[in-house]
């Protein structure tokens, strides 16, 4: 068995030129540190260092065991502060748009779980515009979802293509005018397909609207026209359209994280994983 203190006492020995140097950078007695690592070769069955009165090596063994010695310090510091840290406590109000939702937030989620187990988790799933609402009537403590034009405030959290999808198979008359499966206004995705279409002079028609981008899928699906998502959710079932390629590109949609002024422990605990997940 490989008792950490041994393991702590043979890291300092083998950074050391002596076992007496070893033992003043611990707070141990020489004899003490001797004890240790003696132990820790009985346990093993090898010898880890070369000693004399004048020098202190390590052997073959010694070295190959320090490798594995810093990484189990190493993790056995991070579990220790993590359990010697005080727990985190309270409520976290978090708005998201559905596509996230749909897409890498549960991750995000579990890792926030993992870490502060205490803190009670409110979700909020609209779109982006009713995030924005609510977080400036204070009803949110942070959200995320797609930047607005012309709003600077938050953290880039990634950016992503927007892509035309439809049930697979469909094909679109070239004159006749688009059919259109948009989220409701305002919507930032609505916003962004409306001025590509607009840009390249191309015709449409909205046939259907939805509240979230589950709606719009479903919509597609069944075969009542085009939409447009972000290419990170589930394409099952859709694809892009026969005659896409005479579509207008649609340009990249900006993710991000917005706190509350002034936010509390739980929050900037989430905004920090949220800023340092798979979102970004």
């Amino acid at each position: 068995m490989l008792n950490p203190l041994w393991l702590k006492t043979f890291a300092a020995a083998a950074a050391a030129p002596s076992f007496s140097e070893a033992a003043r950078r611990l707070g141990l007695t020489q004899p003490t540190v001797s004890e240790h690592i003696r132990q820790l070769e009985t346990s093993l069955g090898r010898k880890l260092f070369l000693r004399d009165t004048h020098s202190l090596a390590l052997t073959s063994d010694g070295r190959s065991l320090l490798v594995h010695a810093q990484l189990i310090l190493q993790a056995h510091e991070r579990a220790q502060k993590l359990f010697d840290a005080p727990r985190l406590r309270g409520r976290v109000r978090l708005g998201t748009s559905d596509d996230l939702a749909l897409g890498p937030l549960p991750g995000v989620l579990a890792a926030f779980r993992q870490e502060h187990p205490e803190v009670e988790l409110d979700i909020t799933i609209g779109v982006t515009s009713e995030l924005y609402k609510l977080l400036d009537d204070h009803r949110l403590d942070v959200m995320i979802g797609k930047r607005r034009q012309g709003d600077r405030r938050g953290q880039t959290l990634h950016k992503e293509a927007l892509l035309w999808q439809a049930r697979e198979g469909l094909r679109l008359a070239p004159e006749a005018p688009l059919p259109l499966i948009l989220l409701r206004e305002p919507s930032v995705t609505r916003t962004l397909a409306l001025e590509a279409l607009a840009r390249a002079g191309r015709g449409w028609q909205i046939v259907c609207t939805s509240t979230s981008y589950a709606g719009c899928q479903a919509a597609a699906r069944a075969g009542l026209g085009i939409t447009v998502q972000p290419s990170h959710l589930s394409t099952a079932g859709l694809a892009p359209p026969a005659g896409a390629l005479a579509l207008p590109a649609l340009p990249q949609v900006e993710f991000i994280v917005i706190s509350a002024p002034s936010p509390n422990r739980p929050t900037q605990a989430l905004t920090d994983i949220l800023m340092r997940s798979t979102l970004v």
